[in-house]
């Protein structure tokens, strides 16, 4: 690990413009190139924007109004750095000022500083080897996890020795499609069919002369408060226990909170983690029908737990767009877009909310739309 790494590559001006012609998407910061091809379809503020910067210095956009990026920002870019203009070479593009050159282009974090010529993401400060398992490695970083997973990285993570495992733990997107959507429907017509049978009443159990019966109309609004009962739940999963912070004592609850949520704030545009595997899923799902059951006549029961599901999917969904998705800017995925990596990237601790940001105001976790106006 203290081997010094290879010089860094130098690269011409006239090479930069011509890879950019060829559609690659390099940017520098000073002398410091970077290759964000790779990168460019999930850039926040559209493909667009980061395409139009192809071949320019964007140290200013890094820390200048209205485009301020967070530290998170600044480190993520280290991750495609592929070498150093030739000298006097940059002088081809356009200037900029020089002044916070150490804190975007060479501070790492904690205080070292990164010489020129390493990747970032190889450096020993990584504290995890990355080419094992990292699952059993989390629970040893004590006081160190915390921010350690809050430093979002661009690479896969594997979380298992067992292959069997591994591949059960990732899942795409479309599976919790193809897997629920069904089941919603199924359950819809139940409950539907169920209830046009005429014999569900509300308060039965306690009284049968002023019990409430429950007409197969309501349904859709019996499904319609599902789903907002489980946006409340997601936005309380998200916040009290994907966003605990084990103690640093405790290597379980450590590797319990990475198994969870930890490897997706890691790692968040590993594609095959961005959603719930259906089976883990099932049994989450299988506890709150059980409590809907007990707390609620059965059809009627079910009828919320289908709505619910819904909005499960629906949440899913709207998860995975957020990451690898493309709105159109001005619309409302595209600012749900825009909060929601603000979420992984600067306010971690706030911005709780996926698929709506309704329960962010009456919680007040909403995260500031000044940072809207004065960052990217």
């Amino acid at each position: 690990a203290g081997a010094m790494a290879a010089p860094p590559r130098s690269f011409s001006a006239a090479e930069v413009r011509s890879r950019c012609a060829q559609g690659a998407c390099l940017v520098r910061c000073r002398r410091r190139l970077y290759d964000l091809s790779g990168f460019v379809r999930l850039h926040p503020g559209g493909e667009q924007l980061l395409r139009s910067r192809a071949g320019t210095d964007v140290s200013a956009a890094l820390d200048g109004p209205p485009h301020r990026h967070s530290a998170n920002a600044r480190r993520w870019l280290e991750q495609y750095y592929l070498g150093e203009m030739e000298s006097g070479d940059e002088q081809g593009f356009a200037a900029q000022n020089h002044a916070d050159a150490p804190q975007l282009c060479a501070r790492y974090r904690g205080g070292v500083w990164v010489p020129q010529g390493y990747n970032r993401c190889l450096l020993p400060q990584d504290l995890v080897d990355w080419q094992k398992p990292l699952l059993w490695q989390v629970g040893y970083l004590g006081e160190k996890y915390d921010e350690w997973v809050h430093q979002p990285v661009d690479r896969p993570i594997r979380l298992f020795h067992s292959d069997i495992l591994e591949y059960f733990s990732k899942t795409a997107w479309y599976v919790v499609f193809m897997v629920w959507a069904p089941v919603v429907l199924y359950l819809s017509w139940v409950s539907y069919t169920s209830l046009a049978q005429g014999n569900t009443r509300l308060f039965s159990s306690f009284t049968t002369e002023y019990s409430i019966p429950v007409h197969k109309y309501y349904f859709p609004f019996i499904f319609l408060l599902g789903m907002f009962l489980w946006s409340l739940l997601e936005y309380l999963i998200h916040r009290f226990v994907f966003h605990m912070k084990p103690p640093a004592s405790n290597y379980y609850l450590i590797t319990l909170h990475f198994l969870l949520h930890g490897q997706h704030h890691k790692s968040p545009f590993d594609s095959s983690r961005l959603v719930f595997p259906p089976v883990p899923a099932s049994l989450v799902m299988a506890f709150f029908y059980g409590i809907l059951q007990l707390m609620l006549p059965q059809v009627l029961g079910l009828s919320v737990f289908v709505g619910g599901l819904c909005g499960y999917v629906i949440y899913d969904m709207m998860h995975y767009y957020l990451h690898y998705g493309s709105p159109k800017k001005g619309t409302y995925l595209y600012g749900l877009k825009a909060y929601h990596v603000k979420h992984h990237f600067e306010h971690q601790k706030s911005g709780f909310g996926i698929s709506t940001r309704f329960w962010d105001h009456p919680f007040r976790t909403l995260i500031p739309e000044e940072t809207f106006e004065k960052e990217d």
